[in-house]
């Protein structure tokens, strides 16, 4: 099944790529691998869900937000390889939760992203995968995830 007819029939849209916000660039193509650097859940207006899952976000909106990571990296690799079926297999996912320091549900966090990844590539996106919790994030982003991907020639 295409990928863009999946994502239009799951009532989903890509959101336009972003810009990094320091010096780096936001994918890089190594062999059949595609690494794409950390990103953030930007919204279709343009504004970052951002404070701290366990005081300002519940995990329900922690998950949410990786979710929306999930549509934002997915913009990336689209625009690094034009065209989302090429992608064989979703290889691993790091994701960092913006957090208190008692918050331990980082795991059920990310799986926004992990579950999403999964209900649109089925078996190919199922991943490797780190959840992690951090003091602070860029911009008090609410999560931050990197994804390797592995495409076809």
């Amino acid at each position: 099944m295409k990928i863009e007819t999946r994502l239009k029939e799951m009532g989903l849209e890509l959101p336009a790529p972003g810009k990094p916000v320091a010096n780096y660039v936001s994918a890089v193509r190594s062999g059949n691998l595609v690494f794409l650097s950390g990103h953030g859940p930007v919204l279709e207006n343009g504004n970052l869900i951002t404070g701290k899952v366990g005081a300002d976000l519940t995990l329900e909106e922690g998950y949410k937000a990786a979710r929306q990571v999930a549509l934002v990296l997915l913009a990336s690799l689209k625009s690094e390889i034009g065209d989302l079926d090429k992608v064989r297999r979703v290889v691993k996912l790091l994701g960092m939760v913006n957090c208190t320091p008692d918050f331990v549900d980082q795991p059920k966090v990310i799986n926004g992203a992990s579950d999403l990844l999964v209900e649109i590539f089925g078996e190919k996106g199922k991943h490797a995968r780190s959840a992690v919790g951090m003091n602070a994030l860029p911009l008090n982003i609410a999560v931050e995830i990197e994804m390797i991907a592995e495409i076809e020639d």
